[in-house]
């Protein structure tokens, strides 16, 4: 399989294994934003993705950061509601 190289399709990928990390860890996600350590609580599962992405994307594309956005757009934005100390 070719490596992705057109930044647009490395976002979606992005987006995608944040979207999946989401969906199947919504429990250890909200804990950790409870609890104030969602990095810790999901960090197994956030390098899984990130080797994921990394084996699919062109190494040019690693730089620009969009698997990381993705997490934050994904795992914290829409998770305002649950009470923590980290707002």
């Amino acid at each position: 399989m070719a490596l992705i190289e057109i930044e647009e399709a490395a976002r979606r990928l992005a987006r995608a294994i944040a979207s999946d990390l989401s969906l199947y860890n919504a429990e250890k996600i909200e804990k950790g934003v409870a609890t104030d350590n969602l990095f810790e609580e999901v960090a197994a599962d956030i390098e899984e993705g990130r080797a994921l992405y990394n084996s699919r994307v062109s190494p040019d594309l690693y730089a620009k950061n969009f698997y990381d956005r993705a997490i934050i757009d994904l795992l914290i934005r829409g998770k305002g509601h649950i009470r923590s100390k980290m707002w």
